[in-house]
Protein backbone atom coordinates (compact mmCIF):
# COMPACT_ATOMS: atom_id res chain seq x y z
CA UNK A 1 0.00 0.00 0.00
CA UNK A 2 1.64 3.76 -0.92
CA UNK A 3 0.71 7.11 0.73
CA UNK A 4 -0.35 9.62 -1.66
CA UNK A 5 2.52 12.46 -2.16
CA UNK A 6 1.99 15.32 -0.32
CA UNK A 7 3.99 18.55 -0.68
CA UNK A 8 6.97 19.51 0.35
CA UNK A 9 6.76 22.04 3.56
CA UNK A 10 9.77 24.10 4.39
CA UNK A 11 9.86 26.52 7.31
CA UNK A 12 9.00 29.26 4.92
CA UNK A 13 5.55 28.25 4.44
CA UNK A 14 3.85 30.11 1.12
CA UNK A 15 0.98 27.75 0.36
CA UNK A 16 -2.63 28.56 -1.43
CA UNK A 17 -6.16 27.97 -0.08
CA UNK A 18 -6.84 24.61 -2.67
CA UNK A 19 -3.46 23.37 -1.04
CA UNK A 20 -4.80 23.75 2.40
CA UNK A 21 -7.83 22.13 1.61
CA UNK A 22 -5.84 19.65 0.04
CA UNK A 23 -3.54 19.12 3.16
CA UNK A 24 -6.43 18.76 5.78
CA UNK A 25 -8.35 16.52 3.73
CA UNK A 26 -5.49 14.09 3.36
CA UNK A 27 -4.88 14.41 6.96
CA UNK A 28 -8.56 13.23 7.17
CA UNK A 29 -7.66 10.50 5.20
CA UNK A 30 -4.79 9.12 7.33
CA UNK A 31 -6.34 9.15 10.57
CA UNK A 32 -9.79 7.40 8.75
CA UNK A 33 -7.08 4.68 7.52
CA UNK A 34 -5.54 4.48 10.92
CA UNK A 35 -8.58 4.14 12.43
CA UNK A 36 -9.56 1.56 9.70
CA UNK A 37 -6.60 -0.65 10.95
CA UNK A 38 -7.51 -0.30 14.62
CA UNK A 39 -10.93 -1.89 13.55
CA UNK A 40 -9.68 -4.40 11.80
CA UNK A 41 -7.37 -5.43 14.54
CA UNK A 42 -9.63 -5.59 16.97
CA UNK A 43 -11.78 -7.87 14.92
CA UNK A 44 -8.50 -9.88 14.56
CA UNK A 45 -8.46 -10.20 18.14
CA UNK A 46 -12.23 -11.37 18.86
CA UNK A 47 -10.91 -14.05 15.90
CA UNK A 48 -8.09 -15.15 18.08
CA UNK A 49 -10.44 -14.81 21.23
CA UNK A 50 -12.95 -17.35 20.14
CA UNK A 51 -10.13 -19.90 19.42
CA UNK A 52 -7.84 -19.63 22.40
CA UNK A 53 -10.39 -18.71 25.27
CA UNK A 54 -10.47 -21.06 27.98
CA UNK A 55 -13.81 -20.08 29.63
CA UNK A 56 -16.41 -17.21 29.01
CA UNK A 57 -14.45 -14.59 31.35
CA UNK A 58 -12.23 -14.92 29.06
CA UNK A 59 -13.92 -14.08 25.92
CA UNK A 60 -16.17 -11.08 28.74
CA UNK A 61 -12.55 -9.64 29.38
CA UNK A 62 -12.02 -9.81 25.17
CA UNK A 63 -15.07 -8.27 24.41
CA UNK A 64 -14.62 -5.25 27.27
CA UNK A 65 -11.11 -4.39 25.78
CA UNK A 66 -12.67 -4.68 22.16
CA UNK A 67 -15.78 -2.30 23.48
CA UNK A 68 -13.41 0.22 24.97
CA UNK A 69 -11.33 0.32 21.93
CA UNK A 70 -14.00 0.91 19.36
CA UNK A 71 -15.88 3.14 21.59
CA UNK A 72 -12.52 5.57 21.49
CA UNK A 73 -12.42 4.89 17.63
CA UNK A 74 -16.25 6.05 17.58
CA UNK A 75 -14.80 9.34 19.41
CA UNK A 76 -12.50 9.69 17.26
CA UNK A 77 -14.96 9.50 14.15
CA UNK A 78 -16.90 11.76 15.44
CA UNK A 79 -14.04 14.77 15.54
CA UNK A 80 -12.76 13.55 12.05
CA UNK A 81 -16.18 14.30 10.81
CA UNK A 82 -16.69 17.92 12.71
CA UNK A 83 -13.03 18.60 10.76
CA UNK A 84 -14.87 17.27 7.40
CA UNK A 85 -17.67 19.34 7.77
CA UNK A 86 -15.54 22.33 8.54
CA UNK A 87 -12.93 22.19 6.09
CA UNK A 88 -16.18 21.59 3.47
CA UNK A 89 -17.66 24.72 4.84
CA UNK A 90 -14.50 26.69 4.08
CA UNK A 91 -16.11 29.78 2.08
CA UNK A 92 -14.62 30.15 -1.63
CA UNK A 93 -13.05 33.52 -0.85
CA UNK A 94 -12.48 35.38 2.43
CA UNK A 95 -14.10 39.00 2.52
CA UNK A 96 -11.28 41.76 4.05
CA UNK A 97 -13.11 44.31 5.96
CA UNK A 98 -10.60 46.98 6.30
CA UNK A 99 -10.64 47.95 2.85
Amino acid sequence: MSFPNIPDVTPDINIEREDVINLTLASIAFEELGLAHIINAEGEKIQTGLDFAENNDDLVEINRSVERTLRSAIKKQMLLQFKLEDTLDIPETTTNNNE
